[in-house]
């Protein structure tokens, strides 16, 4: 016999009750938030390498050979008299970016299943966090998009963290990523499970690319929200605070519900795409390094990570 699928949810902005009898709120939870974070920064210290590529920088990078058509005064004459190749001395691009981190904090985020390792909002603020250190540690500044202003500094996960905690309550009211000023160039990376009108998604993206800005969208999914693994008499209840809905068989909505899930999803991926955003996904069962890896190295490989301008 297959164990029911339980669920739970909290409001994000709450503050627990003086007897222990409410959700904890997400400021008690950054603690244990910050910890993991900074394990699954650490457990990706030799999947990213930063930003090392040729550019205006005075780091001696490598040696490559010389290219037909490239100005003489390119070549490393001492380095090409050593054979018959010539060869042109590369620097280190140094030039850092800007990144702005927006991390859902709604209250559709603080649901999760018995499938599920994590809440969503966990999961999000932890992926969040992680980045941010992995990008810092790669000489790029990071900001908490709408919260503080861009940093490079070692301390930035405990920074980020107490700008959310302190700010929660205001981070809760919108589904959508603030509309904050963006410097040029800049990156911006959300995480969110995008529960929300594609249309209204790709206008928000579009204000930030004709703003200049690229980047990546990580839309965090819970297991059971993918497959609807409930059967029977079910009450599916508004996490935002809407009208329930009273399902008699559950199962029999299931291939319906697939549809429609993978329906908006794809336009989730869409509306990215017409902005010029990088769209990945994680669900919350997966561990939470394979996701901060893959948006780190899918922003790498997308030439938004320490990209040359």
């Amino acid at each position: 016999m297959i164990d029911p699928v339980a669920t739970r949810a909290y409001d994000p902005a709450s503050r627990p009750a003086a007897d222990g009898g409410a959700a904890a709120d997400l400021a008690s939870r950054i603690p244990r938030l910050v910890a993991r974070a900074h394990e699954v920064a650490a457990s990706l210290a030799y999947g990213v390498h930063g930003r090392k590529r040729a550019g205006a920088g005075e780091t001696f990078w490598q040696y490559r050979p010389f290219a037909s058509g490239e100005s003489a005064h390119r070549v490393d004459w001492r380095r090409s008299a050593r054979g018959d190749q010539l060869y042109v001395r590369e620097r280190e691009w140094e030039a850092a970016h800007d990144y702005f981190l927006w991390m859902d904090c709604s209250p559709s985020m603080a649901f999760a299943s018995s499938l599920a390792s994590d809440d969503k909002l966990s999961r999000a603020v932890t992926l969040g966090l992680a980045l941010a250190e992995v990008l810092v540690r790669g000489g790029e500044r990071v900001a908490a998009l709408g919260l503080t202003a861009p940093v490079s500094a070692r301390d930035v996960i405990d920074r980020l963290a107490r700008a959310l905690a302190d700010n929660v309550a205001e981070t809760t009211h919108d589904d959508l990523p603030p509309q904050a000023p963006l410097r040029p160039r800049a990156k911006v990376v959300l995480i969110s499970d995008f529960l929300i009108e594609p249309d209204a998604l790709f206008a928000r993206l579009r204000r930030f690319a004709d703003a200049g800005a690229s980047g990546a969208l990580l839309m965090v999914i819970d297991p059971s929200e993918e497959s609807l693994p409930f059967s029977g008499e079910t009450m599916f209840l508004d996490t935002d605070g809407g009208p329930s809905f009273h399902a008699g068989e559950a199962k029999s909505l299931r291939a319906a519900y697939a549809q429609r899930f993978d329906a908006h999803r794809e336009g989730v991926r869409a509306a990215a795409a017409r902005a010029g955003f990088l769209f990945l996904q994680h669900h919350t069962d997966r561990p939470a390094a394979e996701a901060a890896l893959a948006l780190a190295m899918g922003l790498l490989g997308a030439g938004q990570f320490g990209e040359r301008r």
